[in-house]
């Protein structure tokens, strides 16, 4: 506990190119820009065959393989691939982000009520309509839940990106266990959990702000009888 603290403690570690505010702002960078990336690919193809049924067993066999890559490998055979750094990175992360933001918006479409899309359709909305002013807004609370987990898989897996070369959280666990300096190792690893904890909790907010009123309570309505039902059985 003392080389943790005295770690966080010296002014050295909070400056320069080293520093935690550089690493930490190297991190969130390749953090947000997988998540952006993901989220052009993945949420047009999750609306896509959530709103038409098509290639859900494809979608889902697809994304149950993404998930099984495993990290540090898929980042070594992309350097390789590509003998750049960044792009290597960029394309794992984007990859592991993709299946959780996927699954999330064909889940949320094919969970919303066909009462409510048959009504929709029963007073005239084209499928246009019926995707964006129904299906998506009562969607949204799991399709920002895909997000959530794919954020926090993005900073977890970030840390990849210095085995390859590069900044970001990562850093200082490599460097940390190359001289066998664990305070450093430790500071790294609490480092990286909070930012996971800071971002999760600004996409929460987010969340509450973007999705409407009446289908949080609608959710926390249906989640309360789902319990109800099940303390009854």
């Amino acid at each position: 506990m003392n080389e943790i603290f005295g770690w966080f403690g010296d002014p050295a570690n909070w400056q320069g190119v080293d520093g935690v505010p550089n690493r930490l702002a190297e991190h969130v960078g390749y953090v947000l820009l997988a998540l952006v990336i993901a989220l052009v690919i993945a949420v047009p193809v999750g609306l896509f065959v959530g709103h038409t049924g098509r290639g859900a067993v494809l979608l889902v066999a697809a994304g149950n393989s993404i998930r099984a890559l495993p990290t540090l490998g898929l980042v070594t055979f992309l350097f390789l691939l590509f003998t750049v750094e960044g792009p290597a990175t960029t394309i794992a992360l984007v990859v592991l982000a993709i299946p959780p933001i996927l699954a999330a918006t064909y889940a949320g479409l094919q969970a919303t009520d066909h009462g409510v899309v048959d009504a929709a359709q029963g007073v005239g909305m084209t499928g246009w309509q019926r995707l964006w002013k129904v299906e998506v807004p009562i969607s949204l609370p799991l399709v920002l839940g895909g997000v959530r987990n794919a954020v926090l898989q993005l900073v977890a897996t970030a840390a990849v990106a210095a085995y390859v070369g590069l900044g970001g959280l990562g850093r200082f666990l490599l460097d940390g266990l190359a001289v066998f300096d664990y305070g450093k190792v430790v500071a790294g690893a609490v480092l990286t959990a909070l930012l996971a904890i800071v971002l999760d909790l600004i996409f929460a907010g987010l969340q509450r702000a973007v999705v409407p009123k009446g289908v949080r309570l609608a959710a926390r309505a249906a989640g309360k009888q789902a319990k109800a039902a099940g303390g009854a059985q």
